[in-house]
Protein backbone atom coordinates (compact mmCIF):
# COMPACT_ATOMS: atom_id res chain seq x y z
CA UNK A 1 0.00 0.00 0.00
CA UNK A 2 0.87 3.48 -1.16
CA UNK A 3 2.00 6.33 1.56
CA UNK A 4 -1.36 8.32 -0.17
CA UNK A 5 -3.15 5.24 0.06
CA UNK A 6 -2.87 4.62 3.23
CA UNK A 7 -3.66 8.19 4.20
CA UNK A 8 -6.54 8.08 2.24
CA UNK A 9 -7.88 5.12 4.50
CA UNK A 10 -7.25 6.89 7.41
CA UNK A 11 -8.65 10.39 6.79
CA UNK A 12 -12.09 9.80 8.47
CA UNK A 13 -9.64 8.84 11.75
CA UNK A 14 -7.86 11.59 11.02
CA UNK A 15 -11.30 14.06 11.22
CA UNK A 16 -12.23 12.32 14.15
CA UNK A 17 -9.02 13.11 15.82
CA UNK A 18 -9.07 16.63 15.29
CA UNK A 19 -12.58 17.31 16.30
CA UNK A 20 -11.41 15.70 19.65
CA UNK A 21 -8.70 17.94 19.74
CA UNK A 22 -10.68 20.82 18.24
CA UNK A 23 -12.72 20.32 20.99
CA UNK A 24 -10.40 21.12 24.02
CA UNK A 25 -9.77 23.97 24.82
CA UNK A 26 -5.82 24.83 25.51
CA UNK A 27 -5.24 28.34 25.35
CA UNK A 28 -1.42 29.09 26.49
CA UNK A 29 -2.39 29.73 30.07
CA UNK A 30 -5.11 26.64 29.99
CA UNK A 31 -3.15 24.00 31.89
CA UNK A 32 -5.78 21.59 32.23
CA UNK A 33 -6.64 21.92 29.09
CA UNK A 34 -3.19 21.80 27.60
CA UNK A 35 -2.28 19.04 29.71
CA UNK A 36 -5.26 17.10 27.94
CA UNK A 37 -4.06 17.61 24.45
CA UNK A 38 -0.39 16.54 25.69
CA UNK A 39 -2.20 13.33 27.19
CA UNK A 40 -3.50 12.37 23.91
CA UNK A 41 -0.12 13.43 21.79
CA UNK A 42 1.55 11.50 24.43
CA UNK A 43 -0.57 8.06 24.16
CA UNK A 44 -0.53 7.85 20.51
CA UNK A 45 3.10 8.61 20.37
CA UNK A 46 3.81 5.89 23.02
CA UNK A 47 1.63 4.04 20.25
CA UNK A 48 4.02 4.79 17.46
CA UNK A 49 7.09 3.62 19.40
CA UNK A 50 8.31 6.79 20.70
CA UNK A 51 10.09 7.15 24.15
CA UNK A 52 8.12 10.74 25.58
CA UNK A 53 9.38 13.47 27.82
CA UNK A 54 7.30 15.79 29.75
CA UNK A 55 8.49 19.24 30.91
CA UNK A 56 6.06 20.68 33.38
CA UNK A 57 5.83 24.51 33.17
CA UNK A 58 4.41 26.71 36.42
CA UNK A 59 2.09 28.90 34.52
CA UNK A 60 1.44 26.68 31.09
CA UNK A 61 0.97 23.07 30.06
CA UNK A 62 3.29 20.34 29.79
CA UNK A 63 6.48 20.86 27.05
CA UNK A 64 6.75 16.98 25.38
CA UNK A 65 9.35 15.41 23.85
CA UNK A 66 9.12 12.30 22.25
CA UNK A 67 11.70 10.36 20.80
CA UNK A 68 11.92 7.49 17.99
CA UNK A 69 15.11 5.76 17.28
CA UNK A 70 15.70 3.74 13.49
CA UNK A 71 18.27 2.19 11.49
CA UNK A 72 19.72 5.04 9.38
CA UNK A 73 21.96 8.10 9.74
CA UNK A 74 19.23 11.43 9.89
CA UNK A 75 18.18 13.21 12.61
CA UNK A 76 14.93 14.86 11.97
CA UNK A 77 12.70 16.90 14.33
CA UNK A 78 9.15 17.68 14.27
CA UNK A 79 8.29 20.94 15.51
CA UNK A 80 4.90 22.08 17.04
CA UNK A 81 2.97 23.54 19.27
CA UNK A 82 -0.22 22.81 21.52
CA UNK A 83 -1.86 26.17 22.39
CA UNK A 84 -4.31 28.27 20.78
CA UNK A 85 -4.98 31.64 21.41
CA UNK A 86 -8.41 31.38 22.54
CA UNK A 87 -10.57 31.65 25.89
CA UNK A 88 -11.66 28.65 27.54
CA UNK A 89 -15.34 28.26 26.38
CA UNK A 90 -14.19 28.65 22.91
CA UNK A 91 -14.21 25.19 21.67
CA UNK A 92 -17.81 24.58 23.40
CA UNK A 93 -19.27 27.88 21.11
CA UNK A 94 -17.50 26.70 18.18
CA UNK A 95 -16.78 22.74 17.35
CA UNK A 96 -15.34 21.76 14.28
CA UNK A 97 -17.77 22.43 11.41
CA UNK A 98 -17.21 21.45 7.77
CA UNK A 99 -18.28 24.38 5.32
CA UNK A 100 -17.90 22.82 1.54
CA UNK A 101 -14.01 21.97 2.31
CA UNK A 102 -13.19 24.18 5.00
CA UNK A 103 -13.19 22.71 8.54
CA UNK A 104 -13.60 25.44 10.64
CA UNK A 105 -12.55 25.13 14.49
CA UNK A 106 -10.31 27.15 17.03
CA UNK A 107 -7.17 25.58 16.46
CA UNK A 108 -7.43 23.71 13.92
CA UNK A 109 -4.94 25.80 11.52
CA UNK A 110 -2.92 26.83 14.14
CA UNK A 111 -2.01 24.00 14.41
CA UNK A 112 -3.70 20.98 16.47
CA UNK A 113 -4.24 19.78 12.03
CA UNK A 114 -0.29 20.06 12.25
CA UNK A 115 0.36 17.90 15.06
CA UNK A 116 -1.88 15.36 13.43
CA UNK A 117 -0.77 15.07 9.73
CA UNK A 118 2.90 14.69 11.85
CA UNK A 119 1.88 11.68 13.62
CA UNK A 120 0.19 10.46 10.75
CA UNK A 121 2.85 11.00 8.32
CA UNK A 122 4.96 9.06 11.01
CA UNK A 123 2.57 6.02 11.22
CA UNK A 124 2.41 5.92 6.91
CA UNK A 125 6.28 5.57 6.99
CA UNK A 126 5.81 2.62 9.68
CA UNK A 127 3.38 0.70 7.60
CA UNK A 128 5.63 0.68 4.97
CA UNK A 129 8.61 -0.56 7.33
CA UNK A 130 10.40 2.85 6.80
CA UNK A 131 12.91 3.37 9.49
CA UNK A 132 16.05 4.63 7.41
CA UNK A 133 16.79 7.83 9.94
CA UNK A 134 18.93 7.64 13.25
CA UNK A 135 16.08 9.73 15.19
CA UNK A 136 12.75 11.66 14.76
CA UNK A 137 12.23 13.78 17.66
CA UNK A 138 8.59 15.64 17.95
CA UNK A 139 8.85 18.52 19.86
CA UNK A 140 5.09 19.88 21.08
CA UNK A 141 5.73 23.53 23.03
CA UNK A 142 2.60 24.61 25.02
CA UNK A 143 3.58 28.91 24.89
CA UNK A 144 3.83 29.71 21.45
CA UNK A 145 1.36 31.95 21.59
CA UNK A 146 2.53 34.03 24.30
CA UNK A 147 5.45 36.33 24.90
CA UNK A 148 6.80 34.92 27.93
CA UNK A 149 8.39 31.71 27.18
CA UNK A 150 10.31 28.97 29.21
CA UNK A 151 10.24 26.36 25.61
CA UNK A 152 13.50 28.11 23.95
CA UNK A 153 15.99 26.58 25.67
CA UNK A 154 14.15 23.13 24.91
CA UNK A 155 13.43 24.35 21.81
CA UNK A 156 17.12 25.05 20.84
CA UNK A 157 18.69 21.92 22.53
CA UNK A 158 16.50 19.59 20.53
CA UNK A 159 17.46 21.39 17.07
CA UNK A 160 21.09 21.52 17.61
CA UNK A 161 21.93 17.93 16.79
CA UNK A 162 19.60 17.62 14.01
CA UNK A 163 19.99 17.46 10.23
CA UNK A 164 16.65 19.19 9.45
CA UNK A 165 13.65 20.87 11.37
CA UNK A 166 10.62 20.52 9.73
CA UNK A 167 7.56 22.64 11.79
CA UNK A 168 4.16 21.44 11.41
CA UNK A 169 2.41 24.91 10.95
CA UNK A 170 -0.41 25.06 8.20
CA UNK A 171 0.88 25.57 4.63
CA UNK A 172 -0.09 28.85 3.29
CA UNK A 173 -3.49 29.60 2.10
CA UNK A 174 -2.17 28.97 -1.68
CA UNK A 175 -0.22 26.02 -0.73
CA UNK A 176 3.05 27.76 -0.36
CA UNK A 177 5.23 26.37 2.20
CA UNK A 178 7.56 29.21 4.09
CA UNK A 179 11.60 29.29 3.14
CA UNK A 180 12.45 32.46 4.99
CA UNK A 181 11.05 34.25 7.32
CA UNK A 182 11.92 38.13 8.98
CA UNK A 183 13.23 38.29 12.27
CA UNK A 184 11.61 40.50 15.12
CA UNK A 185 13.00 42.79 17.67
CA UNK A 186 10.66 44.12 20.34
CA UNK A 187 11.91 47.52 21.91
CA UNK A 188 9.73 49.11 24.76
CA UNK A 189 10.51 52.93 25.27
CA UNK A 190 9.91 54.62 28.49
CA UNK A 191 9.99 58.70 28.42
CA UNK A 192 10.30 60.55 31.44
CA UNK A 193 9.46 64.30 31.43
CA UNK A 194 8.32 66.57 34.45
CA UNK A 195 4.54 67.00 35.08
CA UNK A 196 3.00 70.83 35.90
CA UNK A 197 -0.49 72.20 35.45
CA UNK A 198 -1.05 72.75 32.11
CA UNK A 199 -3.05 76.10 32.79
CA UNK A 200 -1.48 78.03 35.40
CA UNK A 201 2.46 77.35 34.38
CA UNK A 202 2.81 74.38 31.76
CA UNK A 203 6.15 75.87 30.77
CA UNK A 204 7.68 74.20 34.05
CA UNK A 205 6.34 70.78 32.62
CA UNK A 206 8.84 68.43 30.29
CA UNK A 207 6.23 66.72 28.05
CA UNK A 208 7.18 63.20 28.00
CA UNK A 209 4.05 62.31 25.17
CA UNK A 210 4.93 65.16 22.64
CA UNK A 211 8.85 64.27 23.15
CA UNK A 212 8.25 60.68 22.54
CA UNK A 213 6.35 61.10 19.91
CA UNK A 214 8.78 63.36 18.04
CA UNK A 215 11.00 60.88 18.37
CA UNK A 216 8.75 58.14 17.43
CA UNK A 217 8.67 60.11 14.21
CA UNK A 218 12.32 59.78 13.21
CA UNK A 219 12.09 56.00 14.11
CA UNK A 220 9.00 55.56 11.66
CA UNK A 221 11.18 57.05 8.98
CA UNK A 222 14.06 54.08 9.29
CA UNK A 223 12.05 51.10 8.02
CA UNK A 224 12.91 50.14 4.74
CA UNK A 225 10.30 48.36 3.29
CA UNK A 226 11.82 47.45 0.07
CA UNK A 227 15.12 46.14 1.60
CA UNK A 228 12.44 44.12 3.65
CA UNK A 229 13.03 46.22 7.05
CA UNK A 230 9.72 47.26 8.47
CA UNK A 231 9.10 48.88 11.74
CA UNK A 232 5.81 49.41 13.63
CA UNK A 233 4.39 51.71 16.46
CA UNK A 234 2.17 49.12 17.59
CA UNK A 235 1.28 50.27 21.26
CA UNK A 236 1.34 54.00 22.95
CA UNK A 237 0.13 55.44 26.51
CA UNK A 238 1.05 57.63 28.71
CA UNK A 239 -0.48 61.15 31.35
CA UNK A 240 -3.16 61.15 33.37
CA UNK A 241 -5.45 63.92 33.08
CA UNK A 242 -5.72 66.53 30.42
CA UNK A 243 -5.08 69.61 32.68
CA UNK A 244 -1.37 67.78 33.80
CA UNK A 245 1.87 67.94 31.48
CA UNK A 246 2.62 64.48 31.37
CA UNK A 247 5.52 63.40 32.77
CA UNK A 248 5.65 59.56 31.65
CA UNK A 249 4.80 57.70 27.71
CA UNK A 250 5.65 54.83 26.49
CA UNK A 251 5.76 52.86 23.53
CA UNK A 252 6.00 49.27 21.80
CA UNK A 253 8.01 49.11 18.70
CA UNK A 254 8.20 46.23 16.46
CA UNK A 255 11.26 45.84 14.63
CA UNK A 256 11.27 43.27 11.40
CA UNK A 257 14.05 42.15 8.96
CA UNK A 258 15.30 39.25 6.70
CA UNK A 259 18.89 39.16 7.79
CA UNK A 260 20.66 39.78 11.22
CA UNK A 261 22.48 42.39 10.42
CA UNK A 262 19.63 44.47 8.61
CA UNK A 263 17.92 43.88 11.65
CA UNK A 264 20.99 44.81 14.26
CA UNK A 265 21.38 47.91 12.24
CA UNK A 266 17.60 49.49 12.78
CA UNK A 267 17.76 48.12 16.28
CA UNK A 268 20.94 50.42 16.64
CA UNK A 269 19.67 53.24 15.03
CA UNK A 270 16.74 53.68 17.25
CA UNK A 271 18.44 53.29 20.31
CA UNK A 272 20.63 56.18 19.05
CA UNK A 273 17.62 57.79 18.41
CA UNK A 274 16.74 58.09 22.33
CA UNK A 275 20.16 58.20 23.39
CA UNK A 276 20.21 61.77 22.30
CA UNK A 277 18.78 64.41 25.05
CA UNK A 278 17.34 67.00 23.04
CA UNK A 279 16.19 70.51 24.05
CA UNK A 280 12.90 69.32 25.42
CA UNK A 281 15.04 67.36 28.46
CA UNK A 282 12.74 63.99 28.27
CA UNK A 283 14.65 61.36 28.95
CA UNK A 284 14.31 57.74 27.78
CA UNK A 285 15.07 54.10 29.13
CA UNK A 286 14.82 51.13 26.78
CA UNK A 287 14.25 47.39 27.04
CA UNK A 288 14.83 45.35 24.18
CA UNK A 289 13.64 41.71 23.58
CA UNK A 290 14.63 39.42 20.28
CA UNK A 291 11.43 37.95 19.88
CA UNK A 292 12.37 35.57 16.84
CA UNK A 293 15.86 35.39 14.94
CA UNK A 294 15.87 35.51 11.66
CA UNK A 295 15.40 32.73 8.96
CA UNK A 296 17.37 33.40 6.19
CA UNK A 297 16.64 31.27 2.75
CA UNK A 298 20.80 29.78 3.40
CA UNK A 299 21.96 26.98 0.41
CA UNK A 300 21.05 24.33 2.92
CA UNK A 301 17.59 25.96 3.50
CA UNK A 302 17.07 26.12 -0.61
CA UNK A 303 18.51 22.11 -0.67
CA UNK A 304 15.89 21.24 1.67
CA UNK A 305 13.42 23.04 -0.28
CA UNK A 306 14.54 21.13 -3.36
CA UNK A 307 13.41 17.71 -1.63
CA UNK A 308 10.42 18.74 -1.17
CA UNK A 309 8.99 20.18 -4.17
CA UNK A 310 10.79 16.74 -5.40
CA UNK A 311 8.55 15.28 -3.13
CA UNK A 312 5.56 16.92 -4.40
CA UNK A 313 5.91 16.25 -8.20
CA UNK A 314 6.10 12.40 -6.83
CA UNK A 315 2.97 13.14 -5.64
CA UNK A 316 1.36 14.56 -8.60
CA UNK A 317 1.31 18.57 -7.39
CA UNK A 318 3.73 21.43 -7.55
CA UNK A 319 5.05 23.13 -4.77
CA UNK A 320 6.81 26.81 -3.67
CA UNK A 321 8.59 28.02 -1.30
CA UNK A 322 8.42 31.59 -0.18
CA UNK A 323 9.65 34.25 2.49
CA UNK A 324 6.86 36.02 4.94
CA UNK A 325 7.34 38.75 7.55
CA UNK A 326 5.86 36.51 10.36
CA UNK A 327 7.84 34.58 13.31
CA UNK A 328 7.92 31.33 13.94
CA UNK A 329 9.50 28.70 16.14
CA UNK A 330 10.97 27.38 13.16
CA UNK A 331 13.83 30.30 13.23
CA UNK A 332 15.24 29.07 15.77
CA UNK A 333 16.54 26.10 13.44
CA UNK A 334 18.70 29.34 11.54
CA UNK A 335 20.05 30.69 14.86
CA UNK A 336 21.48 26.97 15.29
CA UNK A 337 22.79 26.48 11.97
CA UNK A 338 20.59 23.56 10.95
CA UNK A 339 18.05 24.01 7.99
CA UNK A 340 14.06 24.55 8.53
CA UNK A 341 11.61 24.20 6.33
CA UNK A 342 7.92 25.58 7.85
CA UNK A 343 4.21 24.89 6.55
CA UNK A 344 4.34 21.74 6.27
CA UNK A 345 1.11 21.15 7.84
CA UNK A 346 -2.13 21.04 5.58
CA UNK A 347 -3.02 24.09 3.68
CA UNK A 348 -5.28 26.97 5.71
CA UNK A 349 -5.34 30.35 6.90
CA UNK A 350 -7.92 33.11 9.01
CA UNK A 351 -5.53 31.85 12.03
CA UNK A 352 -6.73 33.48 15.42
CA UNK A 353 -9.99 34.44 14.11
CA UNK A 354 -13.62 33.23 14.11
CA UNK A 355 -13.31 31.37 10.40
CA UNK A 356 -10.28 29.74 11.30
CA UNK A 357 -9.92 26.63 8.71
CA UNK A 358 -7.80 24.41 6.61
CA UNK A 359 -9.23 22.58 3.67
CA UNK A 360 -10.07 19.22 3.94
CA UNK A 361 -8.62 18.09 0.29
CA UNK A 362 -5.53 19.13 1.49
CA UNK A 363 -4.98 16.63 4.38
CA UNK A 364 -4.03 13.60 2.51
CA UNK A 365 -1.37 15.39 0.23
CA UNK A 366 -0.15 16.70 2.60
CA UNK A 367 0.56 15.02 5.23
CA UNK A 368 2.18 12.51 2.55
CA UNK A 369 4.10 15.32 1.09
CA UNK A 370 5.92 15.26 4.71
CA UNK A 371 6.05 12.04 5.02
CA UNK A 372 7.82 11.71 1.60
CA UNK A 373 10.17 14.72 2.21
CA UNK A 374 11.56 12.58 5.53
CA UNK A 375 11.56 10.03 3.53
CA UNK A 376 14.41 11.80 1.05
CA UNK A 377 15.92 13.61 3.30
CA UNK A 378 17.02 10.35 5.02
CA UNK A 379 18.03 8.94 1.61
CA UNK A 380 20.30 12.13 1.21
CA UNK A 381 21.69 11.88 4.77
CA UNK A 382 22.19 8.12 4.01
CA UNK A 383 23.57 8.14 0.25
Amino acid sequence: MTITAYLEAQLENYLADLQRLVAIDSGAYDKAGGNRVNDWLADRLIGAGFSIQRFPQPETADHVLAQLPGSGRAKILLLGHSDTVYPRGTAAQRPLTLHGDRLQGPGACDMKAGLLSGIYAVEALQKRDFDDFAQLVFLCVADEEVDSRTSIPLILASIRDCDAVLTLEAARENGDIVTARKGNVVLRVRAQGRSAHAGVEPEKGRNAISGLMRRLLQVEALAQPDAGVTINVGAINGGNLPNVVPDRAEASIDIRAYEPAELERAVAEIEAIFSRRGEDDISFTLDKRLASPPMPRTSEVAGLEALAIQAAERLGFGLRGISTGGAADSAFAAQEGVPALDGLGPIGGLDHGPDEYILKSSIVPRTALLAELIRLICGVKNG
